[in-house]
């Protein structure tokens, strides 16, 4: 029973085999192939609009190369204090950047809001002697499993479009936010003020594969260059413009998606039901946080359950010394037994 992360399990059969074909006869280098063409277009009839898509391989990447986008070494992006970009990807983005300053926010459950975002730019008050405020970058789904509504978004779009910064959104589990919800793509993105998606695939069933979406098309303006210089230009790019098509053909990435969740759900429900475990935050994507007794989760380990003790101080709330504060994650491809042998192994230990 493996709850670590989305990303211990493999790729989903559909995107291998598409790999297995695009792995016949021969095919144009650095993106000028058919796979890779058609993935754009796809991304666009999903979104419902013109944009710009650019494959990489990884997160950390399409994340650092897409804030490179929006700001100079002297600016900076608002981010939550506990945002992937701010805690999980070794200085990247200020590497991508040319030295941009990352300002983390400390928001319930995960989340920043408008009147913290206007709190803070209300502190850049020294001129050239601060950075110089150029973006906000929203996790969604977020780092405990929450996640961003449209109309928050926008709210949040409408508080910095006026003082022209941009909106990043790092989606690593965007298809989990987007099922969760029930709204369209384009509701939650560039209907929501969102200039650029770091659009992940990698945790929902694809090998490595990530893709920058710019809905602001003059931030593409000079992006084929940053991913070259970012050696995120492969030769071979066939490749993941074969997963990318695969991922997206018949909304497999939301058929994944909403898998994960409705386990996530579930786990939510069974873990709330056993005595002396609480779930602090909503469960609303494929995610699940639980405060329990140590010994339960000592127990629980020494059974060869897999799931993390997660940072306490990300609960916002009180947690004593014989608690912990757990995360389980759910995939694709998580069995479902799984759940449900985990649940019964709980209850009879708690």
């Amino acid at each position: 029973m493996n709850f670590a992360s989305d990303n211990v399990y493999g790729v989903h059969p559909r995107i291998l085999a598409a790999l297995s074909e695009a792995n016949t006869g021969t095919a144009p280098s650095y993106g000028g192939d058919d796979f890779t063409r058609r993935a754009e277009e796809k991304l666009k009839a999903i979104f419902g609009c013109e944009l710009r898509a650019f494959l990489v391989t990884s997160g950390t990447a399409a994340n650092g190369l897409a804030l490179s986008a929006i700001t100079p070494g002297f600016g900076a992006i608002i981010c939550h204090a506990e945002a992937h970009i701010n805690v999980d990807e070794c200085n990247s983005p200020e590497l991508f950047t040319g030295g941009a300053k990352l300002i983390g926010l400390h928001g319930a459950a995960g989340k920043i809001t408008p009147a913290l975002i206007e709190k803070t730019l209300k502190g850049f008050i020294r001129g050239e002697h601060d950075p110089k405020p150029k973006g906000v970058s929203l996790t969604n789904a977020t780092e405990l499993g929450t996640v961003y509504s449209p109309a928050e978004v926008k709210a949040i779009s409408e508080v910095i479009r006026p003082r022209g910064m941009k909106l990043h959104m790092d989606g690593a589990r965007f298809a989990n936010a987007v099922a969760g919800l029930g709204c369209s793509p384009a509701e939650l993105t560039w209907k929501a003020g969102v200039d650029a998606l770091s659009f992940g695939a990698t945790k929902n069933g694809a090998m490595m594969l990530e893709a920058v979406i710019f809905f602001d098309l003059a931030l593409a303006e000079d992006f084929a260059y940053r991913r070259m210089r970012g050696g995120q230009l492969l030769s071979k790019g066939r490749y993941l413009g074969a997963q990318m098509v695969a991922y997206l053909d018949n909304d497999l990435w939301l058929e994944n998606a909403r898998r994960a969740n409705a386990l996530a759900w579930k786990l939510g429900q069974g873990l709330a039901a056993i005595s002396g475990i609480r779930i602090p935050n909503p469960v609303q994507a494929n995610e699940v946080f639980a405060v329990m007794p140590r010994r339960l989760f000592d127990g629980l380990q020494a059974q060869g359950v897999k799931f993390y003790d997660w940072m306490p101080d990300s609960l916002g709330g009180s947690i004593t010394a014989d608690e912990i504060f757990a995360r389980f994650v759910l995939s694709f491809a998580t069995p479902e037994e799984d759940v449900d042998s985990f649940l019964a192994l709980a209850h009879g230990m708690s």
